[in-house]
């Protein structure tokens, strides 16, 4: 599987927000935080769900 190149860092900014709202409070508070902000349902649950599936930081 190749990950596909990070391109939108105002998403990112938001995903890894969600990444701390999940560590800090609860995946269901993460998950409410991403879907307020219109992040696709398939990087909410990769990213919530599969932390091995995380893109990396480059």
């Amino acid at each position: 599987m190749v990950a596909e190149e990070r391109t939108d860092m105002h998403q990112r900014t938001i995903v890894d927000d969600g990444i701390a709202v999940q560590c800090s409070a609860n995946t269901m508070s993460a998950l409410e935080y991403l879907r307020s902000r219109d992040i696709a349902r398939t990087v909410i649950e990769r990213v919530l769900l599969e932390p091995a599936r995380r893109r990396s930081r480059q």
